[in-house]
């Protein structure tokens, strides 16, 4: 499949943001596991301060992957330019195949996609966060030449 890249328009920016904080507050909770409360305050403040006013804030960039063939959506990306040592920087915020379409070397193609994209705007480095447990995930960016930079590490205490 080739997928087809253009950026979200305002309707579906907003639907995205929904969905995302709702997804972040699940991951925060399930993974992190922080209180409900905690984790939907989190969210809120964070998705206020990259949505001002519900639209991406300054170097955001959102887009929806359809199937070149079909037009159906198969996915999502949520990029960032940043500023960096050596000029700018693209953050991965956000990397999503519909669940119909995964295991069919979508994520490889968004992803190399996002790393052409990134080139494209001079960007010096690409990179992006991934939760510990997602392993799937974790293989796909090593894959792709991702280094880990930073490990963060917890120790669940029982009672």
């Amino acid at each position: 499949m080739s997928l087809q890249l253009d950026p979200m328009t305002e309707a579906e920016v907003e639907d995205y943001r929904v969905r995302s904080e709702e997804g972040y507050v699940r991951q925060r909770v399930d993974l992190g596991g922080e209180d409900e409360g905690d984790a939907r305050r989190i969210a809120a403040e964070q998705m206020a301060a990259y949505f001002p006013e519900g639209r991406p804030g300054e170097g955001h960039h959102l887009f929806l992957a359809r199937d070149g063939e079909t037009g159906e959506v198969a996915g999502q990306l949520w990029l960032h330019e940043r500023p960096h040592a050596a000029g700018t920087a693209v953050w991965v915020f956000d990397v999503e195949v519909a669940e119909a379409h995964r295991g069919k070397g979508l994520g490889r193609e968004l992803m190399t996609w996002a790393e052409g994209w990134a080139r494209d705007r001079g960007a010096a480095e690409i990179g992006l966060n991934v939760f510990g447990g997602n392993t799937v995930a974790r293989a796909l960016y090593g894959s792709l030449g991702y280094a880990e930079t930073a490990v963060n590490m917890a120790k669940k205490l029982m009672p």
